[in-house]
């Protein structure tokens, strides 16, 4: 009774004469009944788990019945609404409650037909959402990871710079003393090099004068072997020319010759 009195204020209010109310009245009154009663009915369907699947079954058959009437409701409503203007408002007017009426249900039955469905999105969301927390959580504890690691790498560079410079002081320090170890040898090389070059010195003068004496005593020794060859020679020259000019009397006949000569020419 409660929908007869909603859809008579609509037809009421829209000012329609009684006959056109009458067509309304013909036309979506068996509506309104069907929409009243599956109210009721799609209370009764209550899915918890998914052994149900009659009751699944029975959602789906409901919710297709009504999409066909409410689907038979909007073709009316545009068959009707051409008529005219103040129709067309009635029409939507009622179309609008009836659909106010249906779309509930239809949701309603909708839930209980895709309880599985809806069940595993829920579940899907609830474990995509304990995914991204995780994620978020992992980055948060990565971030602070990240952040101890970069104070733990800057700590230790500050102490290895710190090291670094420690050891470049003592390697300067011992490059100091190297180079003046370097420079007291250097320095001593250089003066024993010289008493060296000084000794070397008075060797190769010492060597000098004892080749140049060496070499006088032979020159010396040759001038004097010479001279005495040459007294030698000299001497058996004399020698031989004295003979050569000695003159012999021959005893027979009583010639005068050097026999050296005369044995030369008849040679």
């Amino acid at each position: 009774m409660e929908t007869e009195n909603k859809l008579q204020v609509i037809i009421k209010e829209s000012g329609l004469e009684a006959t056109k109310a009458k067509v309304m009245l013909e036309n979506f009154q068996d509506y309104f009944e069907i929409a009243s009663d599956w109210e009721k009915k799609a209370k009764t369907i209550v899915v918890t788990n998914e052994s149900q699947t009659g009751d699944m079954a029975m959602a789906r058959t409901g919710r297709l019945y009504l999409r066909e009437k409410r689907l038979a409701i909007e073709n009316k409503r545009k068959e009707l609404k051409e008529q005219s203007l103040r129709e067309g408002r009635a029409i939507d007017g009622i179309a609008n409650v009836l659909k106010a009426l249906i779309v509930p249900i239809e949701d309603y039955l909708d839930r209980q037909e895709h309880f599985v469905k809806i069940k595993q999105k829920e579940e899907d969301e609830r474990l995509l959402a304990e995914a991204r927390a995780k994620i978020e959580a992992d980055r948060l504890a990565q971030e602070k990871a990240d952040r101890e690691e970069q104070e733990r790498i800057r700590l230790e560079n500050i102490r290895l710079q710190k090291e670094t410079e420690e050891k470049e002081k003592q390697l300067q320090k011992e490059r100091l003393a190297a180079a003046k170890k370097q420079r007291e040898i250097e320095i001593k090389a250089d003066a024993e090099r010289k008493v060296l070059e000084e000794k070397n010195r008075k060797d190769r003068e010492k060597a000098d004068k004892e080749r140049l004496a060496t070499e006088k005593k032979h020159r010396e020794e040759r001038e004097e072997f010479a001279r005495q060859e040459h007294e030698k020679a000299e001497k058996l020259r004399l020698e031989n020319e004295k003979k050569l000019n000695s003159q012999i009397e021959c005893p027979f006949c009583h010639r005068k010759f050097i026999p050296e000569k005369e044995l030369i020419n008849n040679f």
